[in-house]
């Protein structure tokens, strides 16, 4: 038998290993597809279904479990959105007991400055300062900045929020933690969907039950999620990473193939997270709305942003493209807000450059798509012109996403540089024999992206009809999978840097 002196050893070590397993390390956030969180997802289920009946309890409960797990990605940083929330909530109830216009939108405008001040600090002071510094010639020293994991993302959301308060969309919550629970609502926070308050905050004041179709419905999604993350994404990432960190070591045919994989990759990475966010928010009875609808399918930029982070995209075309006028004032100035709105969606996306060529090519792209609409009208609709107008929008797009992975500026042009100069067709064959794994698995990820979308559904509502066995058999074929091709442990989502 232990003595009382190894026992309370035993259960000191114990407990110290359980601290280090639940308190924040910078070098291991949570994530979705980690196995701390499910475990803390399926214990916190059953209480949370308890307490659904109380509006009040199980409000408290989620947002405590949200703030745990932004703890759990950010650190202390928690302590900064729930300082956000309230500033915000205060600001909103501030605005709609304002006398006067003029008051209500000085508010609005106080708020979105905080706001975005707290943002720019974070995420652009090293960026202005160092572009101020090459500018006078100074001597630049960084900033000992740590970016707050999702921070983009609930500035956006809280920005909204103000902004529906303030044109009356929607009325102030009554309680502060009414509004903490929809900005820190855990499966939207780090990174995205950007959920909009007038499509929340009525679901959280009726506070219904998930149905049995929600709940497998979003079971599905996280299985489909946990597959384009964990399996596809991170599996094509090694040969891509390969490419884009050495590109000078490389000929064209292998840096072809890594662009189209990092084309698939950020898309099976950040619809992947959407995927499983939307899933387990379903589970608890939330809708998200869809985030992604098979992009790669659109024939033109117009469509592809309107498939593409769909949470973004119609953000910035509410709260900044039509602000700016959208395509009231004329000509020129609908094409001057369309570039101005994706070059800002581009600096959204991280303080470089590069990110800002990225969103400005997009910008000219989407100026120059509107600028042909009267020739593109004349032009019949047949198998030809449907090939031709998406692969010219598949290729331009892809060569743009060559710029928001690449390291710099200049490894961007390399990277294309080698595609067109030093591209020999003969060494297809020779890349399919030495990396067959991941071919079969890109031609199987674009054979399914170009499925009908009913074909999708109607594998949803076979899986969401079907039997636990059958369930139970694809969730275990899925995890078997991502353990199979799995190398090391899960990557983190490309978009926790946003």
């Amino acid at each position: 038998m232990l003595d009382l002196e190894t026992l309370q050893h035993h259960v000191m070590l114990g407990a110290k290993n359980v601290w280090s397993m639940l308190a924040y390390d910078p070098s291991a956030p949570m994530l979705f597809s980690s196995g701390l969180f499910w475990l803390l997802f399926i214990l916190i289920l059953p209480v949370y279904v308890a307490l659904k009946s109380s509006k009040s309890k199980m409000v408290f409960f989620i947002v405590l479990f949200s703030l745990y797990f932004y703890y759990k990605s950010s650190g202390l940083f928690f302590l900064m959105l729930i300082g956000t929330s309230w500033v915000d909530w205060l600001i909103s109830v501030r605005i709609s007991h304002a006398a006067t216009p003029g008051r209500r939108k000085a508010w609005m405008w106080l708020s979105i400055i905080l706001s975005l001040s707290v943002l720019g600090y974070f995420k652009y002071a090293n960026f202005f300062l160092w572009n101020w510094n090459q500018m006078v010639h100074g001597n630049f020293q960084p900033l000992d900045v740590i970016l707050p994991v999702g921070i983009s993302f609930y500035t956006f959301q809280s920005i909204s929020y103000v902004v529906d308060v303030y044109k009356e969309r929607i009325r102030p919550t009554r309680l502060w933690i009414d509004y903490l629970f929809f900005l820190s609502f855990f499966p939207a926070l780090v990174a995205g969907p950007i959920v909009r308050a007038d499509y929340f905050l009525p679901q959280l004041e009726k506070n219904e039950r998930a149905t049995p179709d929600m709940v497998w419905g979003g079971l599905w999604l996280i299985v489909i999620g946990i597959v384009k993350k964990a399996l596809i994404a991170d599996y094509i990432a090694q040969y891509n990473d390969l490419i884009f960190n050495d590109p000078q070591l490389y000929t064209g045919v292998q840096t072809l193939m890594g662009v189209l994989g990092y084309t698939m990759q950020i898309y099976c990475d950040f619809s992947g997270y959407s995927d499983m966010a939307i899933g387990l928010a379903l589970i608890m009875g939330f809708r998200l709305g869809i985030n992604f609808n098979a992009p790669y399918q659109s024939r033109n930029l117009t469509e592809f942003w309107r498939r593409w982070h769909i949470s973004l995209s119609s953000w910035l075309r509410d709260y900044l493209y039509i602000p700016l006028g959208g395509n009231r004032k004329g000509t020129f100035r609908t094409y001057l807000n369309n570039f101005l709105t994706m070059l800002i969606g581009g600096l959204w996306h991280g303080a470089a450059w590069k990110f800002v060529f990225w969103g400005a090519m997009h910008g000219v792209g989407l100026a120059i798509h509107k600028a042909s609409l009267p020739v593109l009208k004349k032009i019949p609709d047949n198998f030809v012109t449907i090939f031709i107008s998406w692969a010219l929008t598949f290729v331009y797009v892809s060569l743009l996403w060559v710029f928001f992975r690449a390291a710099s500026f200049s490894d961007s042009i390399l990277i294309i540089r080698n595609i067109f100069v030093d591209f020999q067709w003969n060494q297809i064959p020779q890349f399919a024999e030495a990396r067959p794994e991941w071919c079969v698995m890109m031609a199987t990820l674009i054979l399914f992206h170009f499925f009908p979308e009913k074909w999708g559904r109607g594998v949803e509502r076979f899986f969401v009809r079907s039997p636990w066995v059958i369930k139970l058999g694809v969730f275990i074929i899925a995890v078997q999978l991502v353990i199979e091709f799995m190398t090391s442990e899960v990557a983190p989502f490309i978009y926790f840097q946003f």
